[in-house]
């Protein structure tokens, strides 16, 4: 036997307080004592020597034995609940934290003055249990050792009660168009863990730090021992698998009251109170808000993986990421292995706590503002599989008629209250049904998409087509669709079908074009200026005309170098509208469009949804008056 290391880290309050001199015990399986020490000023333990199996076998994929020995840990402090840790596992070379969060004793009757806490799994999973289990797993699970698995899910071949209305019917992938992206990727301080499968009520949820839930994670999905390109390229899949769940709201929409379960058959294994590997620990320290999505969407990639031995899946393999690692592969290239060439790693500064999306009060007739535009548009989105759901014809964040008709028809057919406000239940539904339609959980996911290209490609494009340049055509055709009712939505999966060819003989129609459904240079550039709102050739419908006692677009475009009284128009109005909405710079209001309006422009641009070019054309002009009016009650 070679060796491993062991230290402790004691405290209470959620990491915030340590315990001193608590009593800690480390003992074989068999109960044999080995140590006995006490925590220090900062709860924490000097590093204890284990015996271990060689390290060695932590590399063989083919190794059906557990390649590491455990060992059970007792611990102790006056006033506090006593722990009894069993299973903690030792790797050889490799030093694990055991953290360890005490409970204070309570006042009440007969309290509860220790607790068991069980690392080790239960028997052997089924096949459908082992969808998703980490190498640690499947070895311990098919080996014929007393030494169980790190990780047990709660019950056995249950099957998960919130897959429901879309898993039976296929679902059409298409495209969210620019107006549905309202979600911020945020990195949370804590996720909430379900510690069994979503089936599993009785189950108890903690909150936990988001980086030590990865760390945790990483600790018992895979061996620490790996090369270091090898557990970075898995921790960067397990921080995206997480953050998706939580962009999504995957089990928040569904009403259960956690961000992710511990259940390997649904999630990524999370062992509360175990160890966490020093070199796994300081790896995520890192990258914890370091995560995957494909170039040009916003949301966080559904980073599928298994063990890629005695499971495999579509999508990454744990064991595959050691073998390309040690032929010189750098994460990035390791995660392009598996999935689609373009993924990139992306971090986010916007670390904070989960909230709920839903705004806190019902949606009704004449409600106004983002979360309206939100479910507006994932409306017309889910429409395209719902087709019974009548279009949101203008989608501008006004609750109006054609809204509660949307929501009526929709609470209709998903078996809610018809009564055309979108309270809790109705918000976290059109959620959900959102997130199946656009398939942001699924390996395959269409994604939310942040936009195009600068310039039209210099391509012509006809039925049969295939390729990134057809994903921007039905990308642009689907922005505009959600604008002028004369222009259908598509299926957006990259080829030029004959839908395709319909929307685009549509759009060349509505905008006086040679309706060939043929994608040339003509066609190409009037789809740029109708969604960047600045065609001048043709009258272009208004999303919403500004009532006439507001001045409605004047027909010329206004950027850098523009002078006169529109623009001192449109800088009183930013001025008024930046009252709400203070990313908006301030305007001296001087009637000159210089570089400093240009950037008011912009942010005003981006905070609507609008193509960020500071130049105010028809589109960015009415939107620009219909704020003014929101913001100063003129409506």
């Amino acid at each position: 036997m070679n060796t491993g290391y062991l230290t402790l880290h004691v405290t209470t309050g959620d990491d915030a307080l340590p315990i001193a001199n608590a009593n800690i015990t480390i003992r074989q399986t068999n109960r044999e004592i080995l140590y006995e020490t006490h925590t220090d000023e900062d709860g924490n333990t000097a590093y204890f020597s284990l015996p271990a199996p060689d390290f060695q076998l932590t590399l063989d994929p083919y190794y059906l034995q557990p390649a590491y020995s455990v060992y059970d840990v007792d611990v102790s402090a006056n006033g506090y609940v006593s722990l009894h840790i069993h299973d903690v596992e030792i790797v050889d070379t490799q030093t694990a934290i055991l953290p360890v969060d005490m409970e204070p004793l309570t006042d009440e009757p007969n309290p509860v003055t220790a607790k068991d806490i069980d690392l080790a799994p239960i028997a052997l999973l089924s096949s459908e249990e082992k969808k998703h289990l980490s190498p640690i797993e499947v070895l311990s699970t098919t080996a014929a050792s007393s030494k169980p698995s790190l990780f047990a899910p709660s019950s056995r071949g249950e099957s998960i009660p919130v897959l429901s209305v879309l898993d039976s019917p296929p679902i059409i992938p298409s495209q969210a168009t620019p107006s549905e992206s309202f979600r911020t990727v945020v990195v949370p301080d804590y996720i909430t863990v379900h510690l069994g499968t979503p089936a599993n009520t009785t189950a108890s949820n903690i909150k936990v730090k988001f980086s030590e839930y990865i760390k945790n994670v990483a600790s018992s999905e895979i061996y620490s021992t790996w090369p270091t390109n090898s557990l970075l390229s898995n921790i960067h899949v397990i921080v995206s698998f997480a953050l998706n769940r939580v962009y999504t709201e995957w089990y928040k929409s569904r009403d259960f009251n956690y961000d992710i379960t511990n259940s390997t058959a649904y999630d990524q294994a999370f062992r509360n109170g175990g160890p966490i590997y020093d070199n796994i620990s300081k790896l995520v320290d890192n990258i914890f808000n370091v995560y995957a999505r494909r170039i040009g969407f916003r949301n966080p990639f559904f980073t599928q993986f298994c063990n890629g031995t005695t499971v495999t899946c579509a999508g990454l393999s744990q064991w595959g990421t050691v073998a390309l690692a040690n032929q010189g592969r750098t994460p990035i290239q390791i995660l392009r292995y598996y999935y689609p060439n373009d993924i990139e790693l992306v971090s986010s500064d916007n670390i904070m706590g989960i909230t709920e999306s839903f705004p806190g009060s019902p949606l009704r007739l004449g409600s106004r503002g983002e979360p309206v535009q939100r479910m507006q548009n994932y409306l017309n989105r889910i429409r395209v599989n719902f087709p019974l759901i009548p279009r949101i014809s203008n989608p501008n964040g006004y609750f109006g008629t054609d809204t509660q008709d949307a929501v009526r028809t929709f609470q209709r057919t998903f078996s809610l209250t018809a009564d055309g406000v979108i309270g809790r239940a109705t918000w976290n539904k059109i959620n959900f049904i959102h997130v199946g339609v656009i398939r942001l959980a699924e390996l395959d996911s269409e994604g939310d998409r942040i936009g195009l290209s600068p310039e039209p490609p210099n391509v012509v494009l006809s039925q049969g087509a295939r390729g990134p340049n057809v994903l921007q055509l039905q990308f642009l055709l689907n922005a505009i669709a959600a604008y002028y009712d004369s222009v259908p939505f598509v299926i957006q999966d990259s080829v030029f079908d004959s839908l395709t060819k319909n929307g685009v003989v549509e759009f060349q129609k509505t905008f006086g074009l040679n309706p060939d459904g043929v994608v040339g240079p003509i066609t190409w550039n009037k789809l740029y200026a109708v969604f960047r709102g600045i065609d001048e050739n043709v009258s272009v419908p208004p999303v919403e005309q500004p009532s006439t006692d507001l001045p409605p677009f004047p027909g010329t475009l206004l950027r850098v170098g523009s002078s006169g009284p529109n623009v001192r128009i449109m800088q009183t109005y930013l001025n008024t509208i930046r009252v709400v909405y203070n990313e908006i710079p301030y305007l001296v209001v001087d009637g000159a469009f210089g570089p400093l309006t240009r950037n008011a422009v912009i942010a005003f641009q981006r905070r609507f949804l609008l193509v960020p070019d500071g130049i105010i054309g028809p589109l960015t002009w009415n939107e620009i008056v219909r704020q003014f009016k929101i913001v100063s009650g003129r409506t």
